[in-house]
């Protein structure tokens, strides 16, 4: 089968079609989303070597489980061995021995096929485009936020980003009935979510706002975002971190002490209410999408996901 596959650099290769085992099942690929986390990948971030991608929609051709046979799903991307310490409290996305989809120790969705736990899977609503599929994984990681912070109705909140993770956070608390303000750089990207009657503001406007925010969410990428957090952040608040980087970042702690400030790391959420929000048309994500590339030309979709401006890229491996 086709592969997009890093070793040290990207590549188009022929590798062997995956067979899944014991309470696995093999998905064929129908498309495939470019995040951040993937261009990251390719710059080094955990080592990757193998096949990227884990933001993804396919059929299942076989199962373990043969009532999922046919089905259009998307999958999680945590792969726990349901045996450690972690995963028998309930982390099982911390499991001591995680496999990530795309990411770590495992084959992931930029390929023809790929295979995944069956109890991974979740069945994509008829009314769920594929394109739509595509954003399951990243809107649940926005959601998480939901799940892990108690935002208050009083509370000011702001999300600093305005690339595919800030605007689908500020779209999913939008839909939550959040009242936040974003930060970004691009009035394009903004009008986004302004249009969706979000307050946005530019990054030399938000200094002004003085350890003023009750909860900041921080979705840059980049340091600077996380310099600004702090900033802005009231003493108590708290801060959530969604960015992953390749390079470390230096944090200056003494203010997260002094002020007494909460940073909450947050990563992969809950795929159900991902689906129910674009099954019901409460979050549109088709102004996300940048561009469609068939899979042949993968590589240049990766060098136009790298491009400033440009928001979701997709490859459709499978019409």
């Amino acid at each position: 089968m086709r592969a997009l596959y890093f070793d040290e650099k990207l590549s188009m290769v022929e590798v062997p079609k995956p067979s899944p085992e014991d309470g696995e099942a093999l998905i064929k690929v129908l498309a495939a989303g470019i995040c951040n986390t993937d261009i990251e990948i390719v710059k080094g971030y955990m080592g990757f070597k193998g096949i990227p991608g884990h933001e993804f929609v396919g059929i299942v051709e076989k199962s373990a489980d043969p009532r999922w046979v046919g089905k259009r799903v998307v999958g999680e991307i945590n792969i726990a061995c349901n045996e450690c310490d972690l995963c028998k409290i309930g982390l099982k996305k911390h499991c001591r021995n995680i496999k990530v989809l795309g990411i770590k120790d495992w084959n992931g969705a930029f390929a023809e096929y790929l295979v995944l736990p069956v109890e991974n899977l979740h069945e994509v609503p008829s009314k769920v485009s594929n394109r739509q599929a595509v954003f399951v994984e990243p809107l649940a990681a926005a959601i998480q936020i939901l799940e892990q912070v108690h935002i208050k109705p009083t509370d000011r909140v702001c999300v600093i980003g305005d690339g595919k993770l800030g605007l689908l956070i500020s779209l999913s608390l939008n839909a939550h009935g959040v009242k936040h303000i974003l930060v970004g750089k691009h009035p394009e990207k903004m009008k986004i979510v302004s249009d969706r009657g979000v307050s946005t503001l530019f990054p030399g406007d938000v200094q002004s706002f003085d350890r003023f925010f009750d909860v900041v969410i921080e979705a840059t990428g980049n340091q600077a975002g996380l310099e600004t957090a702090l900033n802005i952040i009231r003493p108590q608040g708290t801060v959530v971190l969604k960015s992953t980087y390749a390079s470390k970042a230096s944090v200056d702690l003494s203010k997260v002490v002094v002020n007494e400030i909460n940073i909450i790391g947050s990563r992969c959420g809950p795929f159900e209410p991902a689906l129910q929000l674009l099954e019901k048309d409460l979050i549109d994500v088709n102004p996300l999408v940048s561009q469609v590339l068939p899979f042949e030309k993968a590589l240049e979709a990766f060098e136009l996901a790298k491009t400033k401006g440009t928001l979701k890229v997709i490859l459709e491996v499978e019409k």
